[in-house]
């Protein structure tokens, strides 16, 4: 047996690698879940709200590949029969299913909106309906998907980030892969940034 939490003892078939990328998955998705509220408020008004709705929309890529890459790598390890990610279990089957669908849908709301600040004007409204159509399949099975996760989300999320999680190694590389990513994520909103009011001109 080990201590993984705040002194609470875990079986030790929870493998350190395991465990971090429980880590820093939860982390990311808190970050995901905070970044997808600010752009929420900015649907309610668009209009007057462009220009942040675009930045915080550029800055949600980097974290969105970062737990895209996390969840993968778990998904890749457990169907090759790795012993320690095999011992952890699947999510449960729901889940499991929603997962991809989720991260497609992630992807097409994200690239028709990246699609949108240089899609020449004859193609806009074209896509401008494929962003709107894809937000709405996606908030259903994101929602869905949030809820599912919630708890673990909150388990997890905190425990490279406070004194109460056991240390496991590679935490200041899980912590600096987190801010890296936000990091490009300002620099990637800053550019978009400036195709804002030329959008708006076309």
């Amino acid at each position: 047996m080990r201590v993984i939490d705040g002194g609470r003892a875990a079986p030790e078939e929870v493998a350190p690698g395991v465990e971090a990328n429980a880590r820093l998955t939860g982390s990311t998705a808190a970050v995901l879940l905070i970044l997808l509220a600010i752009e929420g408020v900015t649907i309610l008004e668009v209009s007057s709200l462009l220009r942040l709705h675009v930045f915080v929309g550029m800055l949600l890529v980097p974290p969105v590949l970062l737990k895209t890459a996390t969840t993968g790598y778990r998904f890749a390890r457990y169907y090759a029969g790795s012993p320690p990610y095999v011992r952890r279990g699947p999510p449960p089957p729901v889940l499991r299913i929603l997962g991809p669908v989720v991260g497609v849908l992630t992807i097409a709301v994200l690239g028709t909106g990246i699609s949108l600040l240089w899609t020449p004007s004859t193609w806009r409204d074209t896509t401008l309906l494929l962003h709107k159509a894809t937000f709405v399949v996606w908030f259903g099975a994101m929602t869905l998907h949030v809820l599912g996760h919630l708890v673990d989300t909150y388990r997890l999320a905190p425990r490279d980030w406070t004194p109460k999680g056991a240390y496991v190694p590679g935490v200041w590389l899980r912590r600096a892969v987190l801010v890296a990513t936000l990091v490009a994520g300002v620099g990637l909103g800053l550019l978009a940034l400036g195709q804002v009011d030329a959008w708006v001109r076309r």
